[in-house]
């Protein structure tokens, strides 16, 4: 047993002499852990609040970060609104075809005994391209002629008598007919052995030849096939609800592959006064300006005809227009920020898009990064200097 000054503590008690109380020893051990707990959450409690505290400064720091990021401006790129002709026009495509094209035939039977001409020669209305053998036409007309030198003298011999009033007038009427007869067959014969030189029947240049020298030729046979380059046509087959826009003399502007990036002019030439029912189309036809020449008939290519122009239209590029539902818009740079404006616009040339309503001379669009920004949005522009350059003022106000 041990000895305190304020307590007596037994195996199985403890006795409190200030409070005169005994309690057993298991309760004391509670109450000591009791202390424990409570003092353990009140570390806890402490604890919180000075994370919470911690948790709060971070919390506007991060604020302040976010603040400072949107207030950092937009790059992006401007381009200056200008003046320009725009115009509408009808496109389609076509395959070129040659205003006249005929085949080069023989009008007299027989072998070819010489070529004068090939593919690609140019060759004139009447010339000759081809020679038959003739010597069995010669022969006949050395016959026709041969009947017609007697038939002449016999004439000569009835007219005397005739005067004479020595033979019947139906015997000398009957030598006469024979005579003009005979004189027409000379004159066949002699038709037929100038066929046996064969000639072009138009101008042009011969664009295939479809026979050798040696060939039997027979009546009507194709020796050569002749196209006239001058000029060249385009024709298309146009939907209907064009034909109120279209009108004889509009301009054309026609490009081809096979020619390179060059582009030809042309006019609209010939508009058919029918609509197919079938098909819903009318024909018309553009004739090609080709002075020097490097068109081809078969060549394909695209045509465009111009049935309206505006000159000295209000433009911007393409690429800065945004196009949603509810109709299209673009960014205007205005000072530091981006303005959105909202446009009607036009007709649509050469990468440029008309402006009807909602700019003005003068003003900036942007052109790229539009896609980073909105109306109001801080923006900084990177080519302004190019703009200045591209204007051409020396005065450019810096955007």
């Amino acid at each position: 047993m041990t000895f305190g000054l304020g307590w007596f503590q037994s195996p199985s008690v403890i006795v409190d002499y200030n409070t005169h109380t005994v309690r057993p020893k298991t309760m004391t051990r509670l109450l000591e852990m009791r202390r424990a707990n409570v003092l353990m959450i009140l570390v806890l409690v402490m604890l919180s609040a000075v994370l919470a505290g911690c948790g709060g400064a971070n919390g506007q720091e991060a604020v302040s970060e976010e603040d400072e990021e949107a207030a950092v401006a937009v790059p992006v790129e401007v381009a200056a609104i200008e003046r320009s002709t725009v115009f509408a026009a009808y496109e389609g495509t076509s395959t070129l075809e040659a205003e006249q094209e005929a085949d080069v035939v023989a009008k007299a039977g027989g072998v070819i005994l010489e070529l004068l001409v090939d593919e690609g020669d140019r060759v004139e209305a009447g010339q000759v391209v081809a020679r038959i053998d003739r010597d069995r036409l010669e022969i006949q007309l050395k016959q026709a002629k041969a009947v017609l030198g007697k038939l002449e003298s016999e004439f000569e011999r009835l007219d005397e008598l005739s005067e004479k009033k020595l033979i019947s007038r139906d015997a000398f009427d009957k030598v006469k007919f024979d005579l003009e007869q005979q004189r027409a067959s000379v004159e066949l014969a002699e038709l037929e052995l100038s066929y046996t030189e064969v000639r072009s029947p138009i101008g042009g240049v011969i664009s295939e030849r479809l026979v050798k020298v040696g060939n039997l030729v027979e009546l009507f046979s194709p020796l050569f096939r002749v196209d006239d380059f001058d000029p060249l046509l385009a024709v298309m087959y146009v939907p209907e609800r064009e034909l109120s826009t279209l009108a004889l003399g509009q301009e054309a502007r026609l490009n081809f592959d096979a020619v390179g990036d060059d582009y030809f002019m042309g006019r609209l030439e010939r508009i058919s006064p029918v609509v197919d029912p079938r098909t819903g189309t009318f024909k018309v036809t553009v004739e090609v300006d080709d002075p020097d020449p490097r068109l081809k008939p078969g060549i394909f290519g695209r045509v465009r005809i111009v049935h309206d122009v505006h000159a000295d239209a209000l433009t911007v590029p393409r690429e800065a227009l945004i196009i949603e539902d509810r109709g299209a818009y673009v960014y205007v740079a205005d000072g530091d920020k981006a303005r959105k404006v909202d446009l009607v616009t036009g007709y649509t040339t050469a990468g440029r898009v008309e402006v009807l309503q909602g700019l003005e001379d003068g003003e900036y669009v942007v052109t790229s990064g539009k896609g980073s920004i909105g109306d109001g949005t801080l923006i900084e522009v990177i080519n302004s200097e190019a703009v200045s350059l591209a204007a051409g003022d020396a005065t450019a106000t810096t955007l």
